[in-house]
């Protein structure tokens, strides 16, 4: 799996509609067009998966990947994605000073009920050709 050094991978839950909503969220955001996109459930998600030893029964909604830095999950995940908006995005830094686990309890819970409460898909989303260039998959 190539990517390229200037961008970050958000690998995220494809047939979640909460995960879906966010991924375009993300995308109309994305000014610096700095993240690409690939489902987990996908070739690229499966390779990553492997090649880290993730365990998808503790991290099964988002990864943020910065090639040659490291890889978050969950709460820490979403918060560098929101904070790389800038302007008003910024503020999203005072929760960065809760403890991790707690922000992380938090996200479980919604993680937890996601498809319950949001819906879920038969297949993954398929991006038009214009978010194509965004999608590893």
């Amino acid at each position: 799996m190539k990517i390229p050094e200037d961008k970050a991978v958000i690998f995220f839950d494809g047939v979640c509609n909460l995960c879906n909503d966010a991924v375009l969220f993300i995308i109309k955001r994305d000014k610096k067009n700095k993240f690409l996109f690939a489902p987990l459930q996908g070739i690229a998600g499966e390779e990553f998966i492997k090649s880290r030893n993730i365990d998808l029964t503790k991290i099964d909604s988002i990864i943020l990947y910065e090639p040659n830095l490291a890889y978050y999950s969950k709460s820490t995940a979403a918060l560098k994605i929101g904070k790389s908006f800038g302007g008003f995005y910024q503020i999203l830094a005072i929760f960065e000073w809760l403890p991790a686990s707690l922000r992380d309890a938090i996200y479980d819970i919604i993680a937890r009920n996601r498809y319950q409460w949001f819906g879920k898909k038969e297949a993954c989303m398929i991006p038009t050709p214009e978010l194509q260039s965004k999608f590893m998959d």
